[in-house]
């Protein structure tokens, strides 16, 4: 006999796939397994059992009795006489009566076999084989897409996935903590149309309301009694659960190939059942007990009429109606599948009552093949869809990476990377973070914080913990902040750093830092947004008194003008975009620097003389070529510092002598040719660079400068110094690397308290041991050739050598 296990590779599938098997195709399931069984009992009595039992038919006799050789041609179906009862005295004695035919076993054998062959019809021979056949058909189109390589790919990828997201303890997790959110609030969703069962809550409902998942938008922080609910390998599996539902969803999407691989075995297990119940309701009649057989064998045999009974048409025509209830159960599902296919909106999937239930309202809606998924889900256990709709979340993604970032960095790592920066600020860098660690807030002693490359900041009310705080620096951030934690700011924070790659990186919310000092843009600006949006608010910072602007601004916004009562110091960096229309810089009559860098500047603006209050100037790379205008200094009493350097100047005007108030001034990187000796009549300068031109004489004039400190004539063709520049005793830095010198003087001696001395690049021979008296100038301080070096006395090189 043929054991049902044997068929069963047909409908086989992964365990894990029953949760894609709604009820109908369980139920089909069960049918088909019913089915197949009558099928395989039919085919086994078929084998093990006589097909058909066949007698010769009785004909009526010829007129010419007396024929003999035709007595055998008689009909042997008479009525057979009673048999005897054995005698008493041989019980074991049977005396058979009946009509002889004449015929053996093998001839009865051939009969039966050529009258099964020729007269039962095919639907009686043939009912259990189509039974199977039926069957198995049924049991292949109800798992076919399980097993087709362009669906099946699909199903075992969404089965795993989702296996994991159930059984994660993020899911858990997530789920429990929205579990505790406001009672009232819970109620209220519920019974939107009965308010009587309002359940009222407590002040220990609302606590935890605060931290449910829907809250995480407005506060952002982990709870740290928690936080030990998940470690970091846990994390990390939930983390690259996120990542895999996202590739997954995104692959998905894009087409229906499941849900239309559904409908069609659908439709054919339909046209099927159609076909079964139309041709087995005309021919179930065909199955009958007794067949008449007429064959033409009668020179083999005898005879040609036969008598024939078939042994298994009263139990095939039982199972053939048994069959056909089963096939029309089977056909009434399949129907009602196709309805629910047809009826219900299958390719889109909507997590409303999720969003609800949960109160994680950004759970997005899904469609295609993801949708028909989820719905097949729903029919097995909605909460697989419930549990996997968490990993759909950005918010509960966000609020995963936070957890992570904590259990990461811990207070004492973030300890290790504190650093003084240029404002002698204790500083806290992190960079190209997947968030803010909530542990940076546990850091009280900070004093700065910069953030560099960390997408989607959430600032929360915490940062009221860092009572130092004062500098904040965001890189290339987009951040979003508490009204608690703004309100701190407001109050505390002294210097902002903002730089940006996108307009939209730049936080709404900077320009209601009204105790806000030092401001620092750096990103590219367009001139109508720079015009128009992104200073068009300053104005409300009273206490600015720093603002840089690191960008492409054609003229000096007006927003920045409403600001000049108290602004002390404006540099506008323009990255070489030509900087016109500066009329607007008279207004600002309080502003002790300035700084014009990159602006494609061919002339000193006009405008600067009026800032009787100016005090520094620079006017790096630009494109200046002459400064006859720089006569109008003179009537800046408080100018100190002049930077004219990187640009295309050829020749110092003589009108610099009247700039009597300068103490530090650079020209270099120009192409100066000759220094007027009216230079030198600046006599408070202490600063005085003049590196990188094409000078060959230094006036004796400079031995003037009494006060001068640091001299760079570096990268010159200059090919002697005057000895009267060794009267300048107060010189510390000495630059004249990088030139022809052949001669250094022994008068150097002079200068006790020269500490940094660069002589590299000339055509010296020997140093002299008056360096010596040099007390303050050390090897590392002396930039030289080695060789060169060497030429000095040893007690000179020693005295050098020693700290």
């Amino acid at each position: 006999m043929i054991p049902v296990t044997e068929f069963r590779q047909f409908s086989e599938q992964q365990p894990a796939f029953r949760v894609l098997k709604p009820w109908w195709d369980v139920f089909t399931d069960y049918l088909s397994v019913a089915m197949l069984m009558i099928g395989v009992f039919g085919c086994t009595l078929q084998v093990m059992q006589d097909k058909i039992i066949c007698l010769p038919k009785r004909v009526q006799p010829s007129q010419n009795h007396s024929s003999v050789s035709n007595v055998s041609q008689a009909v042997a179906s008479t009525t057979p006489l009673p048999p005897t009862k054995p005698s008493p005295s041989n019980p074991t004695t049977v005396e058979m009566k009946g009509l002889k035919t004449d015929l053996d076993l093998q001839q009865y054998s051939f009969i039966n076999q050529m009258c099964y062959e020729r007269a039962l019809h095919w639907y009686a021979k043939y009912f259990p084989y189509l039974v199977l056949i039926h069957t198995l058909v049924f049991m292949l189109c109800s798992n076919f897409w399980f097993k087709f390589p362009g669906s099946s790919s699909k199903i075992e990828h969404f089965i795993s996935i989702l296996g994991k997201c159930f059984d994660s303890p993020w899911t858990t997790r997530a789920l429990s903590e929205v579990s505790g959110e406001d009672s009232e609030e819970k109620d209220n969703r519920k019974n939107n149309m009965s308010r009587s069962n309002t359940v009222q809550s407590g002040p220990e409902g609302s606590l935890v309301n605060s931290q449910s998942l829907k809250s995480i938008p407005e506060k952002f922080v982990v709870d740290k009694s928690t936080a030990g609910a998940l470690d970091k390998k846990e994390g990390e599996q939930a983390k690259a659960l996120f990542e895999k539902v996202k590739k997954f969803r995104m692959h998905v999407e894009e087409g229906d190939i499941l849900y239309a691989m559904y409908v069609r075995q659908t439709v054919l297990k339909v046209i099927k059942f159609l076909i079964i119940i139309a041709y087995n309701s005309a021919l179930v009649s065909k199955v009958q007990f007794t067949v008449d057989c007429n064959v033409d064998i009668q020179d083999m045999t005898g005879y040609k009429n036969f008598s024939c009974n078939h042994t298994m048409a009263h139990l095939f025509s039982k199972l053939s109606f048994c069959y056909l209830c089963f096939v029309s159960i089977y056909g009434l599902t399949c129907l009602y599948t196709l309805y629910w296919l047809f009826y219900r909106s299958l390719r889109e999937y909507s997590f409303e009552y999720v969003r609800q239930e949960t109160g994680i309202d950004d759970i997005p809606d899904v469609k295609n093949d993801f949708a028909f998924m989820l719905h097949m889900i729903d029919q097995y256990d909605p909460l697989y869809s419930k549990r996997f709709a968490v990993f759909l979340s950005e918010v509960s993604e966000n609020k995963l990476k936070q957890l992570n970032l904590n259990n990461e960095w811990t207070p004492d790592k973030l300890r290790q990377k504190l650093q003084t920066n240029a404002h002698n600020r204790l500083e806290l860098p992190l960079i190209m973070l997947s968030g803010l660690p909530d542990t940076v807030f546990e850091i009280t002693e900070l004093q700065s914080l910069k953030l560099e490359i960390i997408k989607n900041v959430m600032i929360p009310a915490t940062i009221a913990q860092l009572d130092n705080l004062q500098e904040l620096s965001l890189h290339q951030c987009s951040v979003k902040i508490h009204s608690a934690a703004l309100s701190f700011l407001k109050e505390n924070l002294k210097v902002l750093s903002v730089k940006f790659d996108d307009m939209r990186e730049l936080p709404p919310w900077m320009y209601g830092l009204r105790n806000l000092e030092e401001l620092y843009l750096v990103g590219s600006l367009s001139h109508d947004i720079s015009r128009n949006v992104t200073l068009e608010s300053l104005r409300d910072l009273k206490s600015l008194k720093i603002l840089s602007i690191k960008s492409n601004v054609s003229k000096i916004p007006q927003a920045v003008v409403d600001v000049s009562s108290h602004l002390q110091k404006m540099c506008i960096h323009n990255d070489g975009t030509k900087l016109v229309m500066l009329n607007n810089l008279k207004k600002m009559t309080n502003l002790t620097e300035l700084e014009l860098v990159h602006c494609d500047l061919e002339r000193i603006p006009h405008a600067v003389f009026s800032l009787l209050s100016l005090q520094e100037l620079d006017l790096k790379e630009n494109n200046l070529k002459s400064i006859e205008e720089i006569v109008s200094f003179q009537h800046l009493r408080k100018l100190t510092v002049l930077k004219l350097w990187h640009n295309s100047i050829t020749y110092i005007p003589e009108h610099i002598k009247k700039l009597t108030s300068l103490e530090r001034l650079s020209f270099s990187h120009n192409k100066i040719e000759v220094l007027p000796s009216h230079l030198f009549l600046c006599n408070k300068i202490r600063y005085l660079d003049l590196s990188y031109n094409d000078i060959r004489f230094i006036p004796p004039e400079v031995g003037v400068l009494q006060s001068l400190q640091y001299f760079s004539i570096t990268c010159n063709k200059v090919e002697s110094l005057p000895d009267e520049l060794y009267f300048c005793k107060k010189l510390k830095t000495l630059k004249i690397g990088k030139n022809n010198l052949s001669i250094l003087s022994p008068k150097i001696g002079n200068l006790l308290f020269l500490s940094y001395l660069d002589v590299k690049g000339n055509h010296f021979e020997i140093l002299p041991p008056e360096l010596g008296d040099c007390r303050a100038l050390k090897r590392a301080g002396l930039v030289v050739e080695d060789a060169l070096f060497e030429t000095l006395p040893s007690d000179v090189r020693e005295q050098m050598k020693t700290e």
